[in-house]
């Protein structure tokens, strides 16, 4: 559980001496009110003294010329098995996240039986595209329930918060065995599914998480568990919580567009009225899809639950979601017999075919067989595995983090070359060139309008989901250059604010989210005039060197956790003080 902040401890830490003071900073505190210089103090891993502080300190840190602001907070992440190896939490920790929510959309490492650990992990690998073998070395898995997996998190060293929901599809696999892939549950199914809600609530779940999202597929591309249950199973399982009056249920929205998506939205109105239970999905705009939504259809909605009482919110990213390519990863016509034999060669004998002139052409030629673009949603797993034929007026050539890059046919025709050519060439000029093809949130404006809406939170990275094949982990810093810096569209103080203070709000983290006298100690200090988003490369620093998407950040000068700097200069000091977060619910104690 979340305490609230212990103001009382002002006086008798500072009569001790201070562990941490970070002095002549800029502060912004979080709560959207107008930013004021000063000292802040740190003692037992909160915030003990701001403003003018004389106290004595084990460290001083020189933060003129910087922001000192809380740690953000992103809501949607999938790191529950990175936790197990990845004792940074990175890329999060590199764009001044403390903490993080993970098990979102239903996708979870608990409970399961030992004999269905392989399978859970391949479900796994169908979703965060990491190999399972890399999965099964990387993580000691020691546990089976849920209350278990959340002990063994607390155990790992790490340097953020964690905090997880119970996910749905976890859930029905472990109760049903394989049926849960094909069939309703009966009612001895939804009593032991009930009755782990319950039990997970009370051990410190966020919530319960799960997904009717048809981007969200097995290994075999069948539908997973969580989409086979029906509406009578949500109800159920999410009134599990309103009986506890405690955990957020975050759901995978239907995105297919259009009517199916509207009856989705009319459906989950009803569960969130009846339960007065807080819920969560992912707000989008898109032009995928069968018939879409208009972007403002979303955001009416929320409106329409809050005037029916209900607690809605839409998770917004700050730009597009976007397919990643690069040779060093996957391009778009890998599926392609021309391209397939190529692309298994080591990367050097690769770059030397793709200089000979025959094999552009074969390369070039092939490129016509691929399948037509049709109007099925894509993710960013489908978009990289099962690519359509691109459309090169929305396939860029990464050059920047400023929302500005050259589309693949804009080169192509000022170069009188074909597409395929173009990146070709790109790739042979630089092997670290990305190539970025937008999913959802095409235009900026739309997303502008989704972050501008009250009942929207800055707080849909992803992180730790599609590792080689999306790359969303630098929401915040990409809000701060992007949407603060470059756009002017929010002040300093409201886009901090949104990254900490409301979603601290939303999840009821009572004491983070503010910089203020009793809240724990989770900041980030960092340059206004700097702080932005790196590039992107391919690296393998995955168990066994399987490859990863890593994105880094510039500007940020510190980040602190639970009162210790974890990062200075986006370096590692070794310092592993994060904690693991248990929700409103929790009857356990808290250490």
């Amino acid at each position: 559980m979340n305490r609230a902040p212990d103001r009382s401890s002002r006086v008798r830490c500072s009569a001790m001496g201070l562990a941490l003071l970070i002095r002549n900073g800029t502060i912004v505190d979080g709560s959207g009110a107008a930013r004021y210089r000063g000292d802040v103090g740190i003692a037992g891993g909160r915030v003990v003294e701001v403003g003018r502080v004389a106290s004595v300190a084990e460290r001083t840190i020189d933060a003129d010329g910087l922001i000192v602001a809380p740690g953000f907070i992103d809501g949607h992440t999938h790191m529950d098995a990175q936790v197990a190896w990845d004792r940074l939490g990175s890329c999060s920790c590199w764009h001044g996240v403390t903490t993080v929510i993970m098990s979102n959309c239903g996708f979870a490492l608990a409970p399961c039986r030992p004999k269905e650990r392989e399978w859970f992990a391949r479900c796994l690998t169908a979703v965060e595209d990491i190999p399972t073998e890399a999965m099964l070395a990387g993580i000691d898995w020691t546990w089976e329930s849920f209350p278990e997996y959340l002990a063994t998190v607390q155990r790992l060293p790490k340097a953020i918060n964690y905090g997880a929901y119970l996910g749905h599809s976890a859930l029905r696999m472990y109760v049903m065995g394989e049926r849960a892939l094909t069939e309703k549950a009966r009612e001895d199914d939804l009593t032991a599914m009930v009755a782990m809600v319950k039990e997970a609530i009370r051990s410190g779940a966020m919530g319960f998480s799960s997904s009717r999202a048809t981007t969200h597929v097995t290994p075999d591309n069948t539908p997973v568990a969580s989409r086979i249950a029906d509406w009578a199973e949500i109800d159920r399982l999410v009134g599990a919580m309103a009986e506890l009056n405690a955990g957020i249920f975050q759901i995978g929205p239907d995105i297919s567009g259009g009517e199916a998506q509207r009856r989705f939205f009319a459906r989950l109105k009803q569960v969130a009225v009846a339960t007065r239970r807080p819920v969560m999905f992912g707000a989008i705009s898109s032009l995928q899809g069968d018939k879409p939504n208009p972007w403002t259809y979303q955001l009416e909605y929320l409106d329409d639950c809050a005037a029916a009482g209900a607690t809605m919110w839409g998770q917004a990213t700050t730009r597009s979601i976007n397919a990643i390519f690069s040779l060093k990863s996957y391009l778009p016509f890998d599926v392609l017999p021309a391209w397939r034999a190529l692309r298994e060669l080591p990367l050097a004998e690769q770059k030397r075919r793709l200089a000979d002139p025959a094999t552009r052409r074969q390369l070039v030629a092939a490129e016509a067989t691929m399948k037509p673009r049709d109007n099925v949603m894509q993710g960013g797993g489908a978009a990289t595995t099962d690519p359509r034929k691109p459309d090169y007026e929305n396939l860029y050539a990464m050059k920047g983090v400023d929302w500005d890059d050259p589309t693949i046919a804009q080169l192509s025709a000022q170069r009188g070359a074909h597409p395929v050519e173009v990146i070709i060439d790109l790739t042979l000029q630089n092997e670290n060139q990305i190539f970025v093809q937008p999913l959802v949130n095409e235009h900026p404006d739309h997303v502008l309008g989704m972050l501008r809406h009250p009942r929207t939170l800055a707080t849909f990275s992803d992180s730790g989901a599609h590792v080689c094949q999306e790359m969303g982990s630098s929401l915040q810093t990409h809000m701060l250059s992007y949407w603060v810096r470059a756009r002017q569209a929010f002040t300093l103080e409201q886009a901090i604010r949104k990254l900490t203070f409301d979603n601290a709000s939303a999840w009821e983290l009572g004491d983070r989210g503010l910089l203020r006298v009793g809240y724990r100690a989770d900041l980030v200090l960092f340059d206004e005039g700097r702080v932005k988003p790196a590039m992107p490369t391919v690296e393998t620093d995955l168990p066994g060197g399987a490859r990863r998407l890593v994105q880094k950040a510039e500007g940020i000068a510190a980040t602190i956790v639970n009162g210790q700097v974890t990062l200075e200069n986006g370096q590692s000091t070794g310092a592993t003080p994060g904690a693991l977060l248990r929700g409103p619910g929790s009857i356990v104690p808290v250490a």
